[in-house]
């Protein structure tokens, strides 16, 4: 089982994409894995600097970071994977991740 940190945009979308970070940790938890979501650490939203600095500590617990479409334009995300990356943690697509995971859990069509 990986320990993965869920990585991608927030600022500036609608609902700061809680519901995308929401979906993909259904999904991923339900292949097994445990899921670090930003968006349960971080409920009440704050300054981009506080929630940051909350993110990259539980950043460091994880041995993998899974990353959302539209990770690239996200200043956080971005340091995230430059985090991860630097310390030779593993990065992947969480889509990619949640689709090998689909075929030991029958029931993945029903989270998406």
């Amino acid at each position: 089982m990986k320990r993965i940190y869920l990585s991608g945009p927030m600022s500036g979308l609608p609902g700061l994409n809680f519901p995308t970070f929401h979906n993909m940790t259904t999904s991923l938890r339900a292949g097994g894995h445990t899921v670090t979501n930003p968006a349960e650490i971080n409920p009440e939203g704050g300054t981009w600097t506080d929630c940051m600095r909350r993110d990259i500590a539980v950043l460091m617990d994880c041995d993998t970071v899974a990353t959302l479409p539209g990770w690239e334009h996200s200043q956080g995300a971005r340091l995230e994977i430059l985090i991860a990356e630097r310390l030779g943690m593993t990065v992947v697509n969480a889509y990619d991740l949640a689709t090998r995971e689909s075929a030991a859990v029958p029931e993945f069509s029903k989270l998406m």
